[in-house]
């Protein structure tokens, strides 16, 4: 019995002329339309827009929770499997004796770029911070937050959210993209990795709408970043020039304002449009390198000024810890905690108050001093044991909504970003073969992000453990934190 030949006849319809040349004018255009109707929608309504994509965003995080966790675990160990066996990872993207297009340091530069960029710098600090205070372990009580103990579980989920997990999202996406397009002569497109579903069906509706989804994905996952990055921009610069008309400085501490956010996007994206515009061989290639030669400066800086020794000490211990929880970080997935569910776990003397009580005990952002200053009325003077065994029926509720709201949050974020970067990867990696793609884009990023968390974040973790900073960094924003 013969085997079908793979479907390779992948038909779009692009401009020969114009503005569009070389493009769909379909998908351009119907990209488009989409999103000058969500801008639009904001900008008039957005009280509206910020209920109905905000219920939504909850709805799905919850609701998929599980689903997010488990597909995001499956995308690593398929990879480990692929760059493992011999047969899959000598494989080469491209034709047979086919070179590599760019140099290690520039592919690595600009991977690493597209993959993190902005986002490293952000959470660089913010991230472990976070964690060290709201972790699956503080929120079940083993640990407490803010504290020596809460140290090792902190760096646990940060390397989970910056480690392999968050990688194989991108590669899964770059690898099929990349293989198909390189060997097969395909488009370079989001369609293509689904022709070995499909088939012909990619050449018409069904093939736009992918596409479609995946410019919109793409913008939407790029504006997240920009935002976190034009803030952290116009912080940084008010630090340095002490620019108040840049800022908002009404509330507590000083905010980026609207101006000041404006004056930024413009000249960030000025300067994206400028590279995008000179190619990837140039000017994408050239601001790549010089990213990653001045976040090497910063790291360099954070090495000799910052707690280098409690940062190395931090990264031997978290990577084992990492390592060895892998599997359960992998596919731990909670699920909600049902109104019954949470009254059966309660004791007899707190049932009658279960509606009173559930709220709080389920609330992962909250501590069991919020819950019991959160009570009111008979539910209030319920003694102490009592309300601790209410608090500890919540377990459930408080792990679910901490997974969600953290680590789903991330998935659905890198997922809404892979097509993007799934693509650039696919781009840029042109002749390597499977294992290379796999190992350069998987593990050397992330244990380059082990190591910037540990160094940055763990220099500002010393600080608030020896008192140095008395509070200020964690209180400070998240883009203000570095």
């Amino acid at each position: 019995m013969s085997i079908k030949p793979p479907f390779t006849d992948l038909e779009i319809r692009r401009s020969a002329k114009g503005f569009y040349e070389g493009h769909s004018v379909e998908i351009a255009l119907l990209s488009k339309a989409i999103m000058v109707a969500l801008v639009l929608w904001a900008l008039v309504w957005p009280g509206n827009a910020n209920g109905v994509l905000g219920s939504l965003n909850s709805q799905i995080l919850e609701g998929f929770n599980t689903f997010y966790i488990i597909i995001v675990g499956c995308f690593a160990f398929f990879l480990f499997i692929v760059a493992a066996i011999p047969a899959t990872g000598r494989k080469v993207m491209g034709r047979p004796g086919e070179g590599t297009e760019f140099s290690n340091f520039s592919w690595f530069s600009m991977m690493f770029g597209a993959g993190l960029g902005v986002g490293l710098m952000v959470f660089a600090t913010a991230e472990p911070l976070g964690l060290w205070g709201s972790n699956p372990l503080t929120v079940s009580g083993e640990v407490a937050p803010n504290s020596e103990e809460a140290l090792q579980s902190a760096y646990r989920y940060t390397f989970a959210h910056y480690g392999f997990h968050a990688w194989s999202i991108y590669v899964v996406t770059g690898l099929s993209l990349a293989y198909y397009a390189y060997t097969r002569d395909m488009p370079l497109t989001i369609r293509t990795a689904l022709t070995p579903l499909f088939g012909r069906l990619m050449n018409g509706f069904l093939g736009h709408v992918v596409d479609v989804l995946g410019v919109v994905a793409t913008i939407l996952g790029v504006s997240v970043t920009i935002g976190f990055g034009v803030s952290q921009f116009i912080d940084g610069l008010y630090a340095i020039s002490g620019m108040e008309w840049m800022m908002n400085m009404e509330g507590d501490a000083p905010a980026p304002g609207t101006v000041g956010l404006l004056a930024g996007l413009i000249t960030i994206m000025a300067l994206s449009i400028v590279s995008a515009v000179s190619g990837v061989g140039r000017g994408v290639k050239y601001l790549s390198n010089l990213n990653l030669v001045l976040s090497l400066i910063l790291l360099l800086v954070f090495v000799v000024f910052g707690s280098f020794v409690f940062a190395m000490t931090t990264y031997g211990a978290a990577l084992v810890d990492y390592i060895i929880n892998f599997v359960s970080l992998s596919f731990g997935a909670y699920g909600p905690q049902s109104a019954t569910g949470f009254e059966t776990a309660l004791p007899a003397e707190a049932v009658p108050f279960a509606d009173a009580l559930r709220g709080g005990a389920t609330n992962a952002w909250g501590s069991f001093d919020s819950f019991r200053a959160g009570l009111e009325g008979d539910a209030a003077n319920l003694p102490e044991d009592v309300l601790q065994a209410a608090y500890a029926a919540g377990e459930q509720g408080r792990q679910f909504g901490w997974q969600a709201g953290w680590t789903t949050f991330y998935w659905a974020w890198w997922i809404a970003f892979s097509p993007f970067v799934g693509l650039f990867l696919a781009r840029i990696s042109r002749g390597r073969s499977v294992r290379e793609f796999i190992v350069g884009c998987v593990f050397a990023p992330a244990l380059v992000c082990f190591a910037w968390m540990t160094i940055l974040g763990g220099t500002a973790i010393d600080l608030e453990l020896t008192g140095g900073a008395d509070g200020a960094i964690i209180g400070a924003s998240n883009t203000a934190k570095l």
